[in-house]
This record gives structure tokens, C-alpha cells and sequence, in this order.
């Protein structure tokens, strides 16, 4: 079963942005971008990871390199379960 993304957030999971520069199969003196997001978790990053294994092995393009940032959206002190009612009018 697979989580949702507060579950995921409250677990420690965070947005991961990863940008592939890659030389086109065709053209290879040609660089071209791949911007890639997924939940993720610091500092191992097993998705991140698990990405660049699958572009190496299945896409034609060869990596030039990989940049990539880590935002942890809650962190557990930062999240209250809140339970209330609004009544308009």
C-alpha cells in the first residue's frame, strides 16, 4: 500500500528536485536537461538513486552529471491535528 504524501512528509520524506544534464543520443558534443521530483529521504536518497540506475541502464542518453536539492516540507514538531467545526452564517 503505498503512502500518502502527508504520511510520507510526516515520516521524514522530503521534495527532492533533481536536474539530469544528458548528451543527446544523436548529437553527442549536445547537452540536454531533465528536471526530476519525487519524495525522497536525506541523506541516503534511495529514489534519487534508484533513478540514476534506471537512466544508466535504460535510457540512450549518458549523464553528463546530476544537480539536486532537498526540501523537507513538516518536520514533526511543525505539524498539529486540529479538529473543529466553521460555521458561516
Amino acid at each position: 500500500m503505498q503512502m500518502s504524501e502527508t504520511e510520507m512528509m510526516l515520516k521524514g520524506y522530503g521534495l527532492t528536485t533533481a536536474e539530469f544534464f544528458y548528451h543527446m543520443p544523436d548529437h553527442i558534443h549536445v547537452l540536454n536537461t531533465f528536471i526530476w521530483q519525487e519524495y525522497d529521504l536525506a541523506p541516503d536518497y534511495p529514489r534519487l538513486f534508484e533513478f540514476v540506475e534506471f537512466w544508466q541502464n535504460e535510457i540512450d542518453g549518458p549523464l553528463h552529471s546530476v544537480s539536486f536539492t532537498h526540501r523537507k516540507l513538516v518536520s514533526a514538531g511543525e505539524w498539529r491535528n486540529v479538529k473543529g467545526e466553521f460555521h458561516l452564517h
